[in-house]
């Protein structure tokens, strides 16, 4: 239920969660903004227990109902969500979720936009690959959703350094600081400083 004083979030993830959880703990006690409902494609997804923790409803979905029924957009509905947020979610969003929220889908994404994105470019095989390019910089993209991977409008890049000798366990922590920083904020400010996203 719509609360009318409050902007509703919805979260999609299908690993660890801990951008979700950045996000649940930054919206808690918030005035304007909360987090409405976590839904996750994978049944070992930590992000449930996560969700848990903060009392947060959360759906587990299959591929079958997400790309074939409308139903995980019924669901969605529900929450009558201001915004989605993609948190380490693998999948692509299908048309009819897409249509049903134009600009209101973002995604997190731990590399420099547009290298490093596409099908399979997740976790440590992104930070694998930058490692490997001998890349100076590395950093965070957050952007819109479209029907391709990583492949919408940019809303925000932050930069970190690539140090030598870094593994890619090491580059992926620097990445999740900025993860962890400016996600929250990006969602805070596209939900209060436009009525339209």
């Amino acid at each position: 239920m719509k609360r009318p004083d409050k902007k509703n979030i919805v979260i999609f993830a299908s690993g660890s969660g801990s951008n979700a959880q950045r996000l649940m703990e930054y919206f808690e006690h918030h005035p304007q903004i909360r987090v409405a409902a976590l839904f996750a494609n994978n049944p070992k997804a930590y992000a449930l227990k996560r969700a848990e923790t903060f009392h947060v409803p959360a759906l587990l979905f299959n591929r079958e109902d997400f790309y074939h029924s409308d139903k995980i957009l019924q669901q969605l509905k529900s929450f009558e969500p201001d915004l989605i947020v993609l948190a380490g979610f693998l999948w692509l969003v299908p048309q009819n979720i897409l249509q049903a929220y134009p600009n209101k889908i973002i995604n997190i994404h731990p590399a420099l936009l547009p290298r490093y994105g596409g099908k399979g470019m997740h976790g440590l095989n992104v930070h694998s690959a930058v490692v490997q390019a001998g890349d100076a910089q590395s950093g965070i993209t957050i952007h819109r959703v479209n029907e391709e991977y990583d492949k919408g409008e940019f809303i925000l890049q932050e930069y970190c350094q690539v140090l030598p000798g870094d593994t890619p366990e090491e580059l992926a922590a620097r990445v999740l600081q900025l993860e962890h920083k400016h996600l929250p904020e990006v969602v805070e400010q596209l939900l209060l400083e436009k009525d339209e996203l």
